[in-house]
């Protein structure tokens, strides 16, 4: 593991200095390899949907696993897109000149390493490695073990084009050891790695949380909120909530409570449900709720759980005060959505909501990296420090300050 760590520092040094129209052709030819090898990626994609299968994995797992023609052709889109941002190292982020005459100027830097620890989606090997070499790091790739054949196919793609660059293909790396030990070794690793991204399950987030010494950008679950104000389009509403949580159930940006002012239950939940029974979506909800609906009840647990399903809870709220509360004890400061036409309650709602992402009169699932101009993300940060909600090229540098002086000494 310290060899294997050494090497991708070493890496990153090389990587940090490289000119942006390099790294701009690099990535150009890593989109071009991608989509033209892509029947020898969605030959080892089926390996794992055959391993998927035999272990019974939840639809939503499979729908994250596999990778089609078209999938593939939005992996190369991507690294396209990110290609083309504008160069995000070397940006002077602020300059002033102090009494001393000294010109001071706060410049962006990478990061260095880069260790990114992910379950199920294979795009993210692609997504992340483009996204860091653009930014400037290395990057060290921990997929989860059910895409284990498809990230390594991916990542063999992108560390050829490093090699036909003349470039050190440690740039792009998978960890050698995916165990659960291997893990809890990357994360001591503060010598040679400079930051920690986990991406998936509670379970992993927590580990990683408790036991890294490398700092840890946290990209925990997304129990995503819609509240449906008393001044609601209710029309509007109806498709906004479909798609929030149906267009793509298993995303970390999907709904997965509903909460709806009281004064417009009676004439809107009827109408929601409806529209929900189409997509064959398992309602739960409330004890309000079910005075007007014939849903299960939902429990405190189910207002904890991200479900990455087509299921959805509902709950009956008397204000834009309790829709706040409750978001505030169930919320995992991910995407939170109001849905009104008064412009107060809207600002009071964007303003004290905490999450990464807040929305007035749109769906959740536009938190995403590419949706936000990014090309990709990392992930959907909800920290507070360093990076929050869809990280790209820039939330994967630093700074340093540049000091120029004329023979000035301190008196």
């Amino acid at each position: 593991m310290q060899t294997f760590l050494e090497h991708a520092k070493s890496a990153s040094r090389i990587i940090a200095t490289l000119d942006p129209k390099t790294k701009m052709d690099v990535l150009a030819h890593m989109a071009e390899a991608l989509e033209r090898h892509s029947a020898l990626i969605i030959t080892e994609n089926q390996k794992d949907l055959e391993e998927a299968k035999k272990n019974n994995l939840s639809s939503a797992l499979v729908d994250r696993l596999l990778l089609n023609t078209q999938r593939i052709a939005d992996m190369a889109k991507a690294i396209r897109e990110i290609a083309a941002l504008k160069e995000p190292v070397g940006r002077i982020l602020e300059g002033w000149v102090v009494p001393s005459g000294l010109r001071i100027e706060k410049v962006s830097i990478p990061i260095g390493v880069v260790g990114i620890i992910y379950e199920s989606r294979p795009n993210v090997t692609s997504d992340t490695a483009a996204l860091c070499f653009k930014s400037g790091n290395a990057c060290v790739l921990k997929g989860g073990k059910e895409a284990f054949y498809s990230n390594a196919v991916i990542a063999s793609i992108l560390q050829e084009v490093l090699e036909k660059f003349n470039l050190p293909v440690e740039i792009i790396s998978l960890l050698p050891d995916s165990s659960r030990e291997g893990v809890a070794k990357l994360i001591k690793m503060d010598k040679y790695v400079d930051l920690i991204i986990p991406r998936g399950g509670e379970a992993l987030i927590r580990f990683v949380s408790e036991n890294a010494t490398v700092p840890v950008v946290k990209h925990d679950k997304g129990v995503c909120h819609t509240y449906v104000d008393k001044e609601a389009n209710l029309d509007n509403a109806i498709e906004i909530v479909i798609n929030a949580k149906c267009q793509r159930p298993s995303a970390c940006n999907s709904l997965e409570t509903l909460l709806v002012h009281e004064s417009v239950a009676e004439s809107f939940l009827p109408r929601m449900k409806e529209a929900l029974d189409l997509t064959g979506a398992e309602i739960k909800g409330c004890d309000k709720t079910q005075n007007l609906l014939h849903v299960k009840l939902a429990s405190e647990e189910d207002y904890h759980t991200e479900h990455l399903c087509n299921a959805l809870n509902i709950k009956i709220v008397e204000s834009v005060d309790e829709a706040i509360a409750h978001i505030a004890e169930f919320g995992s400061s991910h995407s939170e959505a109001i849905l009104s036409e008064n412009y107060s309650t809207v600002e009071r709602f964007l303003n004290e909501v905490d999450a990464a992402t807040v929305y007035a009169n749109a769906s959740t699932r536009f938190t995403d990296g590419g949706e936000f101009g990014f090309g990709a993300e990392v992930g959907i940060s909800t920290n507070k420090l360093h990076a929050r909600g869809p990280m790209g090229i820039n939330d994967l540098t630093t700074y340093k300050f540049k000091v120029y002086g004329k023979g000035q000494i301190r008196a």
